[in-house]
């Protein structure tokens, strides 16, 4: 899937089939849905769901909790406009899942 794929999907009531716990998550971010988004990231343990809880933190606008989550993820943390860092994150993410 590409990423212009993956946010057209948006448009529909539930995400595409198969999506891994981060992109799940994002996908439901995207929609404004952040309740959902946060409970499937919230007890991954791995990278990609601990970059989606950041993100997620920074578009809640608790900035410390956001640095802690960017931590975990090895990332630094974000300060551009939210619609390029869901992007980013969507389209590395898919990245990933097209090499498996």
């Amino acid at each position: 899937m590409t990423p212009a794929e993956f946010k057209r999907s948006l448009s529909k009531t539930k995400p595409p089939d198969g999506l891994a716990p981060a992109l799940a998550g994002l996908w439901w971010a995207g929609r404004d849905d952040w309740d959902r988004a946060h409970t499937i990231v919230m007890d991954e343990g791995d990278q990609d769901c601990a970059w989606v809880h950041a993100y997620l933190h920074r578009v809640e606008g608790d900035l410390g909790n956001a640095r802690y989550w960017y931590k975990q993820a090895g990332k630094s943390a974000a300060t551009g406009p939210l619609p390029a860092e869901w992007a980013a994150i969507a389209a590395h993410l898919l990245g990933k899942a097209g090499e498996s």
